[in-house]
């Protein structure tokens, strides 16, 4: 008889365990009570965890089976109704249920104290989960338990509190895979990726998820070389790339836009499991990843082999087309977006106002702009208005872009202001360029490129004096400029990396004549340097060794002397392309017959036959 009764307790538990709806739940519960097993808590903390798995309401169910068990002791009984709560609302409740089960004598196991860890989690409640984790000091025997310190670090780095997290880890006498890649992800997520690293560098057996939040982590701390070597260094561990490692990967190269990297990249997707013609993650993140290298062909070409879109793919091919100033394109593939039953969102319109700032499209601009809400539901942002801002204030409009700015439906935001105020420095306008500057000194006081451009407009404007006041207000603050830096890819697929001023390069003599014997050449139909790309008050020769040394100009240089003759010449530059060094670009594609191309902070510029894609509308 005791026999035939486990054999039904077993049964019902491994049928429960198939249950993918209520309606079977409620006939398993049926024969539970015609077998007279409604008592058992073995089968009743199974249905119970069965009912929170679908998400049943607590009240309704799970609480009542709960309380027909005329004399609960079981210490797994208590902790599955416990868990449920737990995950659900209200958690306090859970507490209340492990307040109870006290009282009564009922000591706690390890899962009690996970589904109490998992509630404060939830709840983003420290403190409470400070009282349990003393809990499991003063009960005992847990302080020691893998599972219970494992949910213990999940929940303070769900707190915010990071130091508690690695102090339990380090008195931790037994850890697994879990504890370590824990911690590894907080730290990269906090952006401690020296902390990162080293847990990473002291874990026996890496697995996928320890070696994606490294790639993950450098890529989102805008360190894409770090990512792309540790990628590299799963690769040759034998690890297959998921897709969450690929897009994490595929986001360093675009960051970096080094193109044989992306070849790379794009081999190793295609021949996993998540290529872009079946992934359409990984798809839109390979056309973010081409534009961001400066190949918008491949980019397209990825775009048209998916055999499934959506608006993540056409919003990143459309800010691909922006991005490489084919405005018409973008639209174009915008309209065709729209005859399809994907609907734009925030990100689509972006990129179409983008292509058409680059362009000078106002009337193009201003017709979407008003269609977004009233056609598309698509409530404008204040980075929408942004976009309007330097659109009609790169075309000239000033006025218009303030009275646009003062009269939108929220606060305007620093990218709305410095927007305004890029529009003002290009059009050498230093009042409205004084409004701008003054929001975004209380928006962003420490953002020193504000400061920079203010100062540069009123250098524009031969207001010296003000110049000298923005620049000692900088050094009051103790701000520091971030050094212009640009990168070229050697043609074995090398970064090489060139500050302004930069004289460490092994190679910088040669780079030197190579840039002396190009300016010579150029000056022989007519170049001369332009002066006002140097925004102090110092002589004219000391301006010209200034504008020699720029960052861009090194990368040009270098990238004559190493890649192929007839080859394109690509360039990654930190900051914007000053109006000197575009003009030597211009110059430089003409007598070289070379292409440039050079990607800013802005967007890229094509040099070609002594012209650039941006018809110097930038």
């Amino acid at each position: 008889m005791v026999l035939h009764r486990k054999a039904m307790e077993s049964q019902l538990v491994y049928v429960l365990q198939g249950c993918t709806n209520l309606k079977k739940v409620k006939q398993v519960h049926a024969r539970i009570y015609r077998n007279d097993l409604h008592q058992c808590s073995y089968v009743i903390t199974k249905l119970i965890r069965v009912l929170t798995v679908l998400h049943v309401p607590v009240e309704s169910y799970p609480r009542l089976v709960f309380s027909q068990v005329q004399n609960p002791t079981n210490p797994f009984l208590w902790t599955a109704l416990i868990r449920c709560y737990a995950l659900k609302e209200p958690v306090s409740e859970a507490f209340r249920l492990y307040a109870s089960m006290r009282k009564k004598g009922i000591g706690p196991v390890s899962f009690t104290f996970s589904a109490l860890f998992t509630a404060c989690s939830a709840a983003r409640d420290v403190a409470l989960g400070a009282q349990v984790h003393a809990q499991t000091v003063l009960v005992g025997g847990f302080e020691s338990d893998l599972y219970v310190n494992n949910t213990m670090i999940h929940m303070y780095v769900k707190c915010g509190l990071l130091h508690c997290a690695r102090k339990v880890f380090d008195e931790m006498s037994e850890r697994d895979v879990v504890s370590w890649t824990e911690l590894i992800v907080a730290y990269t997520k906090s952006g401690d990726m020296g902390s990162a690293q080293e847990l990473f560098d002291g874990l026996n057996v890496k697995d996928m998820v320890a070696w994606t939040a490294m790639v993950n982590g450098y890529a989102q701390n805008a360190m894409p070389k770090k990512a792309l070597e540790f990628f590299k260094r799963s690769q040759n561990e034998g690890m297959e790339a998921d897709e969450v490692t690929l897009i994490g990967a595929i986001s360093a190269c675009a960051q970096l836009g080094a193109s044989n990297y992306a070849n790379w990249i794009r081999d190793i997707a295609e021949n996993s499991r998540f290529g872009p013609a079946k992934s359409v993650l990984v798809g839109s993140a390979l056309i973010d990843m081409y534009s961001k290298c400066g190949n918008v062909e491949e980019a397209h070409n990825v775009f048209e082999g998916m055999k499934q879109k959506n608006v993540y793919s056409y919003s990143s091919m459309i800010a691909g087309f922006a991005m490489h100033g084919r405005a018409h394109a973008a639209i174009e593939l915008f309209y065709e977006m729209l005859q399809t039953e994907i609907k734009p969102n925030h990100v689509t319109f972006l990129g179409v106002l983008t292509a058409c700032t680059h362009a000078g499209m106002v009337e193009q601009g201003q017709r979407i702009f008003e269609t977004m809400e009233k056609c598309y539901g698509v409530a404008p942002t204040a980075d929408h208005y942004a976009c309007m801002a330097d659109l009609l204030g790169r075309a000239g409009h000033l006025e218009k872009a303030l009275r646009l700015v003062q009269t939108m439906p929220m606060e305007p935001n620093g990218g709305v202001w410095g927007a305004l105020l890029g529009a003002s420095h290009i059009h050498k306008n230093p009042d409205v360029a004084e409004i701008a500057s003054s929001h975004l000194f209380e928006l962003e006081p420490d953002n020193i490129g504000n400061y920079l451009l203010l100062s540069n407009t009123y250098a524009s404007a031969g207001r010296w004096d003000d110049v000298s006041r923005v620049r000692k207000l900088m050094k009051e603050k103790n701000l520091r400029k971030n050094p212009g830096c640009s990168w070229v890819e050697a043609k074995n697929g090398m970064v090489h990396e060139f500050f302004a001023g930069d004289a460490t390069h092994p190679e910088i003599g040669k780079i030197k004549k190579a840039l002396e014997e190009l300016m010579e050449r150029l000056k022989g139909i007519g170049y001369q340097p332009n002066l006002s790309s140097v925004p102090y008050d110092i002589g004219d020769e000391e301006k010209k060794r200034l504008l020699m040394a720029h960052s861009e100009k090194l990368a040009l240089g270098y990238g004559l002397l190493v890649t192929d003759p007839g080859s394109t010449i690509k360039i990654m530059k930190n900051l914007r392309i000053c109006e000197d060094c575009h003009i030597v670009m211009c110059g430089a594609s003409k007598f070289t017959g070379r292409k440039i191309v050079v990607r800013d902070n802005m967007r890229f510029h094509h040099f070609l036959n002594g012209a650039c894609s941006c018809s110097n509308f930038w």
